[in-house]
C-alpha cells in the first residue's frame, strides 16, 4: 500500500476543514481563554469581583498557547477595577478588554462592569452586571484548499470566500463574596448567548439567503442560487458558568502563607476545572503549581513590590499536542493604587503592597 506524503498543502487543507467546522451555518465560539493565572484577573471571569479590595487595580498581559504550532491561540487582555462610594453606598466598577486570535479567526470584546456591595457575615457580597461588545472576524480570503483534497473543493459552500465580520451585544452577571480568610464567587458570562451573523456575498453560491432572512436550525435557507444573493453564517459565544474560590492560610510563626484556589468552568455541555497551590513569602514573592483537567500541569512565579505586580506561568500539556508544541506561556503585569475613602483624606492616595 502506498503511503501518502503529508505536505504544507495538506496542513492548509486541515486548517480549512477546521474553519468549516467552526463557521458552517451556526457554530460555537472557542470560548473564554482559560488563564493559568486566573486569580490575578478575577474580573475576567466574574464581574462580581469588581472593587473587591480598596485599590485601583490595573492588570494586563498575554497568553501564547501551544508555542511551536502555527496559528495557535494568542490572547491579550487588560482589566481595571476599583470600588467607589455613592450616597454612602459601596459600589465597584471595572472594564475588561480582550483580543484573541485563533487560526483565521480573531475576536475583540470590551466589557463594562458595575456592582453593588453589601456587608454580610463579616465579609462583603457584591452583585454585578456586565454589558459588553463582542466583535468576531474570519479571514475567508486566506482559506486555501489544495486541488487534490478528497473532501472539499475551493468552492465549498460552508466556507466564506472573503473576509467577514460581525458584532453582538454580550451580557453577564456575577456574585462575589470576600472575607478576610477566603473568597468565593459564581458568574454567568455570555448570558444572552450572543450570536454574530456573518454575511458573505458569493456569486458562485448555490445555497443562499436573502438579506434579512433568518437562518434557522442547522442550515441556511435556499435562495435559488441567484447571483447577488447573500450567504449567512452564524457564530455563537456559548453561555458559560464559572465558579471560583480561594483562601490565604498563614503558616504560624513564619513569613509564609499558602494560597490555594480553584476555577470551574461549564458551558452546560462540557465542564472542566483547574486547581492551583501557591506559597507566598512576606507578601512579596510567590511560587506555585497548578493542574488543568485533562490538559496541562503548570508552574508559576510572581512578585508584588510597592504595588507593582508581575507574574509568569508555563504550561506543559499532557495531551498528544505536546509532541508538536513546547508548551504555553503566560505573562501578567499590573499596578495597584490604594484608595482612601475617609472624609479627612478624601483626595489622598498612596500605594502599598497587596496580593
Amino acid at each position: 500500500m502506498t503511503r501518502r506524503r503529508i505536505t504544507t498543502q495538506h496542513i492548509a487543507a486541515l486548517v480549512a476543514v477546521l474553519c468549516l467546522l467552526l463557521v458552517s451555518n451556526s457554530a460555537k465560539a472557542q470560548g473564554d481563554a482559560l488563564l493559568t493565572q486566573y486569580w490575578a484577573v478575577p474580573t475576567y471571569y466574574n464581574p462580581g469581583a469588581v472593587g473587591d479590595t480598596d485599590y485601583l487595580r490595573i492588570r494586563g498581559g498575554g497568553r501564547l498557547q501551544w508555542v511551536g504550532i502555527d496559528n495557535a491561540p494568542q490572547t491579550f487582555l487588560a482589566a481595571a477595577d476599583m470600588p467607589f462610594k455613592f450616597l454612602n453606598k459601596r459600589f465597584g466598577t471595572g472594564l475588561v478588554v480582550q483580543q484573541e486570535s485563533f487560526g483565521l479567526f480573531s475576536n475583540l470584546s470590551i466589557n463594562a462592569q458595575i456592582g453593588y456591595k453589601l456587608k454580610l457575615f463579616k465579609g462583603e457580597l457584591t452583585g454585578s452586571v456586565q454589558v459588553g461588545f463582542f466583535n468576531e472576524k474570519f479571514k475567508g480570503s486566506e482559506v486555501f484548499i489544495p486541488d487534490d483534497d478528497d473532501f472539499h473543493s475551493p468552492e465549498d459552500e460552508a466556507i466564506p470566500q472573503n473576509d467577514v465580520a460581525g458584532n453582538a451585544l454580550d451580557l453577564g452577571v456575577g456574585l462575589f463574596y470576600t472575607h478576610k480568610k477566603f473568597w468565593v464567587g459564581a458568574s454567568l458570562l455570555h448570558a444572552n448567548n450572543p450570536t454574530v451573523t456573518f454575511t458573505s456575498d458569493n456569486e458562485n453560491s448555490s445555497t443562499t439567503t436573502r438579506a434579512g432572512e433568518d437562518v434557522g436550525g442547522g442550515g441556511a435557507g435556499e435562495g435559488g442560487g441567484a447571483t447577488g444573493m447573500t450567504k449567512k453564517y452564524q457564530f455563537t459565544a456559548p453561555r458559560t458558568a464559572y465558579f471560583m474560590a480561594g483562601s490565604n492560610i498563614p503558616i504560624k510563626n513564619t513569613l509564609f502563607e499558602v494560597i490555594p484556589s480553584v476555577l470551574v468552568r461549564s458551558d452546560f455541555t462540557f465542564t472542566d476545572f483547574q486547581v492551583t497551590g501557591r506559597v507566598r513569602y512576606n507578601k512579596l514573592f510567590t511560587a506555585g503549581v497548578g493542574y488543568r483537567y485533562n490538559d496541562a500541569v503548570s508552574v508559576m512565579l510572581g512578585a508584588e513590590i510597592k504595588g507593582i505586580f508581575i507574574g509568569y506561568s508555563y504550561d506543559y500539556h499532557l495531551s498528544d499536542i505536546s509532541k508538536a508544541s513546547s508548551g504555553s506561556h503566560e505573562l501578567m503585569a499590573g499596578y495597584s493604587l490604594k484608595l482612601d475613602f475617609s472624609e479627612k483624606n478624601r483626595n489622598k492616595h498612596k500605594s502599598i503592597r497587596i496580593m
